[in-house]
């Protein structure tokens, strides 16, 4: 069922920088947010807060997080999208395992220990995302997220 999303911080070199990551479970579409003023539970929640407003209200059913305190501010974040927040068992990396595969893929794009992400705004990272969003993934038969999104979205 669509609307259930996977997120995770993508740390930057140094550890002085991240990204919020979220990927949709069913299409493994991706969204990326900014985090120009840190990782603290507020700024992440607002930067979470902001991706899940872009999406229509039946597209934000969940959110899976690790056990990481860049979320404790998970309620707020509730409060502002209508979308329940989910922890996962601590080491348990396998219960985001969508999400997990798309921090690898970007990698790609972002060398770890060696990129600061203060070095890229949010019109970089919705470039970088749409680039994921329009590649083909096996997982899919060879479609893409964003096809896969839109098919949802125009049955809906």
């Amino acid at each position: 069922m669509p609307g259930h999303w996977e997120g995770d911080l993508v740390i930057g070199a140094g550890t002085a920088s991240a990204i919020a990551t979220l990927v949709e479970r069913s299409t493994r579409y991706v969204l990326l947010g900014s985090l120009p003023r840190g990782r603290d539970a507020a700024a992440v929640a607002a930067v979470l807060s902001g991706l899940a407003r872009r999406l229509p209200r039946h597209l934000r059913r969940s959110l899976v997080w690790d056990q990481g305190v860049e979320l404790a501010g998970h309620a707020a974040f509730t409060v502002a999208t209508d979308c329940p927040v989910f922890f996962c068992d601590p080491h348990a990396p396998w219960q985001r395992g969508s999400n997990e595969n798309t921090n690898g893929l970007l990698r790609q794009y972002f060398p770890k220990g060696a990129f600061d992400f203060d070095d890229i705004d949010q019109e970089g990272l919705d470039r970088v995302a749409h680039e994921l969003n329009t590649r083909p993934r096996q997982t899919l038969g060879w479609s893409t997220p964003a096809r896969r999104l839109n098919e949802v979205l125009q049955a809906t």
